[in-house]
């Protein structure tokens, strides 16, 4: 069956929230210290993941890329 142009035209794209987040490696490492400045007291682990990308987002502004690779000269 052939695909219609409605469909074989449908642009597949992250949501503005998926692409403006920080790495997950960050988010996790700022909540862990959030965590920390408790002294290990009990709290709500999702509560400390959204501030610490609220955070980063506002200290970022944008999302950091990671570098391209340098190509080595020959």
């Amino acid at each position: 069956m052939p695909k219609t142009s409605a469909t074989s035209s449908r642009k597949t794209t992250k949501s503005r929230a998926m692409r403006e987040s920080p790495p997950q490696e960050e988010i996790a490492l700022r909540a862990y210290q959030i965590y920390l400045e408790r002294n290990g007291a009990p709290g709500n682990p999702l509560d400390d993941w959204t501030r610490a990308e609220r955070e980063l987002l506002a200290q970022n502004g944008k999302p950091r890329r990671k570098p391209a690779p340098k190509s080595k000269a020959a």
